[in-house]
């Protein structure tokens, strides 16, 4: 990337901002990923508290795995809710643990690939992830995602209407710190709306508090609150009858379950490795840094894989490269990772107070929802830059089939009325997620289809270089 092309003002010291500023950048994104990453457990029956705790922690595991140089935060893995549903349909609690264990398992699937890169070389492997791939698939990310934050938003357009355009506006037009803290004060912003409402106009209806009595303007939850007043300040974040060593000790272990799990899940791995690459490659492209050279795309894969790993044994959910927090990188242009890494102390700080955690619980879900409509448009927006810097030839055919097919594949089934691919092997059934199928699919043709003309090549100095060097072959022969 050339000097013309880094974004201009952006920080990539952000202690010479004060240390007031820096906290509150940190706990912008935390904000940032805790709507996604407590919908998980939300979802799953998993524990919020664990899951916070495992999040800040695998963050720190991965910083120091990567030499401190990576500004991504690790939170929540969609991309393995179908293993959690397909072994613990209705979160049960003695069935999770069994999920877990598969979930682990997966996350040792990073290591493989990390030593083969370190076996072979960075180059060898990722000609088989190159921008006509990973793009496509950054791009569905987001896509795929955005179901989600319509229908957060839906339950109170005004909300989240509100939340949006505070983020604009502090975006565009905001001078100095609030510039580079638009998503926090969206939260905060929106939230204090809701605040209003409800004690103005504020009506209970079902399970929420409402404007007037309607149902299509919900604003917090009546469990939420409920669950603020009765939160205790401190408590332990882990149980251990939730975790997999339990499995193993309780004298009950279902070694047909355990096997199941493992066959069931371990296979999404695939699909989040791909995923992963496709985040540091966003990640890079954001902060102008090529990630996957230095420290190394094998020191994050371990870094990610380990997390994982870690945060399932105690039943927290899988960990993932967060692009919710490439959004806020994008949108603060505060690139310093310690930023990051203040963030993982506060989610692990609110993990040992469920009073703190049941507070920021209760923010509304039309917040959520505008906060991750914005963000997950950047993720595809990022996907979409990805593509147009690396100059993709969409006049060759065999590109515009790979892009197509991952596209359709990974939001089409995705959106459809199964939501995965089922495959069933008599006594074993795999759930295959819309983005673990369009990711297998696009590598594959992109290793069978003929006319591959880019190749990756990492011979510059990792410390200077500022993208992944992707050349046409014919280009790396004149070079030659």
């Amino acid at each position: 990337m050339s000097n013309s092309s880094i974004q201009e003002g952006a920080v990539y010291d952000a202690k010479k901002l004060g240390a007031g500023r820096v906290l509150i950048l940190g706990l912008q994104h935390m904000f940032a990923m805790f709507g996604s990453t407590i919908l998980v457990p939300a979802l799953t029956g998993l524990s919020v508290s664990a899951t916070l705790l495992f999040a800040g922690l695998g963050t720190l595991l991965f910083h120091l795995i990567s030499k401190r140089k990576v500004p991504a935060f690790l939170g929540s893995s969609f991309a393995f809710l179908a293993g959690y549903f397909a072994i613990a349909p209705n979160g049960e609690a003695e069935l999770l643990p069994y999920a877990c264990f598969g979930v682990a398992c997966a996350g040792l699937v990073y290591l493989i690939l990390a030593g083969l890169i370190k076996l072979f070389g960075v180059n060898k492997v990722m000609k088989f992830f190159p921008p006509i791939v990973t793009g496509p698939i950054i791009i569905a990310i987001g896509l795929c995602l955005s179901g989600t934050a319509i229908n957060s938003c839906s339950t109170n357009w005004l909300v989240a209407v509100a939340a949006i355009l505070i983020i604009v506006i502090c975006n565009i037009w905001g001078k100095g710190m609030i510039k580079i803290i638009p998503i926090l004060l969206g939260v905060i912003g929106s939230c204090l709306l809701c605040i209003i409402l409800t004690l103005a106009i504020g009506k209970v209806s079902g399970d929420y508090y409402t404007i007037a009595g309607n149902d299509s303007f919900q604003l917090f939850s009546v469990a939420s609150i409920e669950n603020i007043k009765n939160a205790a300040w401190i408590g332990l974040p882990v149980k251990y009858q939730d975790t997999v060593f339990s499995i193993f000790t309780n004298g009950n272990m279902d070694k047909a379950l355990l096997i199941n799990a493992f066959i069931t899940i371990v296979p999404i791995s695939l699909a989040t490795i791909v995923e992963h690459i496709g985040d540091i490659s966003a990640i890079s492209s954001t902060v102008g840094s090529n990630f996957i050279a230095d420290p190394g795309l094998h020191r994050t894969l371990t870094g990610d894989g380990l997390a994982t790993t870690l945060a399932s044994l105690f039943g927290a959910p899988a960990n993932t490269t967060y692009g919710e927090n490439t959004g806020v990188l994008t949108l603060s242009k505060v690139f310093d990772p310690f930023v990051i890494r203040l963030a993982a102390g506060f989610a692990i700080l609110f993990s040992f107070s469920p009073k703190l955690a049941a507070c920021i619980s209760a923010i509304p879900t039309p917040v959520v929802g505008g906060i991750s409509l914005v963000l997950y448009g950047m993720i595809s927006a990022v996907g979409v830059r990805n593509i147009v810097e690396n100059k993709i030839d969409f006049g060759k055919a065999r590109n515009v089939i790979i892009a197509a097919i991952i596209l359709v594949l990974a939001i089409g089934i995705t959106y459809s009325s199964a939501q995965a691919i089922i495959i069933n092997c008599g006594a074993v059934v795999i759930s295959m997620s819309g983005l673990a199928v369009g990711s297998i699919i696009g590598i594959l043709l992109n290793a069978i289809l003929p006319g591959k003309d880019y190749v990756f090549e990492d011979n510059q100095d990792a410390s200077h270089s500022k993208d992944s060097t992707i050349i046409p072959e014919t280009k790396k022969e004149d070079k030659k």
